[in-house]
């Protein structure tokens, strides 16, 4: 066994997992696993940077996970950074201010190699599954972008492209003085379909997202749509993972979330706070995706691109 360290920063989230890796049995034994709302990609899509109240959020997140590493005693530690820090100007501030606190350099990666770790983490106790069809399309939908992945125990294409929750959300949803529309107007809502859609078309040129027979889908969005679906009272991780939800519930769960108001969202435990307002776009990725490629349900992950930087490192 190894005790190993993976942090996943993403747009909108920034998570730990602290864990025992055994590479001959394939087992992963998680000792710690926690998410934070950070919103590092605030303002990344209009501005092009990293907001200084947004660094701030992530440094404090990553000051708490210093000390749980710390206290487990992790021999190996993998800082993977994600979709808002590869876009942003500044990024050199946030690569400055994580080594400060944890000791190791952010590896900002490119969207392919984020696919190949999703893949790893969603797929690899999947293996032997009697009753899951291969090849698997696995899709993470992120805060600010989206990765397709295809593949049997290896990956055979992906592609990540900007669709995420929180980048659809700020570009079509937010006006210029910071205001929201709740819920959204029908030509917005066309807006964001619009740009979905032309992200299939392209993605579809370069991962073949028909030929897949199981479609896994991972992240914040998707699982926040599964705990709705299973109509939990509060957010089970061991309920949600590896549950399957139909398109017609998703369809319907989308439909909902678009025309419902900030606060009758935020009445539902199973919605973190920071996805009430970036919740109904993930959705609308998620049916769309659904309906391009005609599955007709999603088996849910709740192991994804942190147990595949696990795995990197273990």
């Amino acid at each position: 066994m190894t005790r190993v360290a993976a942090i996943d920063c993403g747009t909108n989230s920034i998570r730990l997992l602290v864990a025992d890796a055994d590479p001959e049995t394939s087992e992963l034994i998680d000792l710690d696993r926690r998410m934070t709302i950070v919103r590092l990609g605030q303002g990344v899509d209009r501005t092009g940077r990293l907001a200084p109240e947004a660094l701030e959020r992530t440094f404090a997140a990553c000051r708490e996970y210093a000390a749980v590493i710390k206290e487990h005693g992790a021999e190996r530690i993998r800082f993977v950074a994600t979709s808002a820090s590869r876009d942003a100007s500044n990024r050199d501030d946030f690569v400055r201010g994580v080594l400060d606190i944890l000791g190791v350099e952010p590896e900002v990666i490119t969207g392919d190699e984020e696919a190949a770790f999703s893949f790893t983490g969603a797929t690899k106790e999947l293996t032997g599954r009697a009753d899951l069809d291969k090849p698997y399309l696995v899709v993470d939908i992120g805060g600010g972008s989206t990765e397709f992945v295809v593949g049997d125990e290896q990956v055979r294409a992906a592609h990540s492209v900007d669709i995420g929750c929180v980048r659809m959300t700020e570009r079509h949803l937010v006006a210029a003085d910071g205001s929201v529309t709740d819920p959204p107007a029908p030509e917005q809502i066309e807006a964001i379909r619009e740009d979905i859609v032309a992200a299939l078309d392209l993605v579809t040129q370069l991962v073949p997202l028909t030929e897949a027979r199981t479609l896994v889908g991972l992240a914040g969005s998707v699982t926040t749509v599964a705990a709705l679906a299973l109509g939990l009272s509060a957010y089970d991780s061991a309920a949600i993972h590896h549950s399957r939800v139909s398109y017609e519930k998703v369809a319907e769960l989308t439909d909902w979330l678009l025309t419902s108001t900030h606060d009758q969202r935020a009445l539902h435990p199973v919605i973190h706070p920071g996805r009430v307002d970036v919740i109904a776009s993930g959705a609308l990725v998620l049916r769309l995706i659904m309906e391009w490629t005609g599955a007709r349900e999603v088996v849910v992950s709740e192991h994804d691109i942190l147990d595949g930087i696990a795995w990197s490192i273990a």
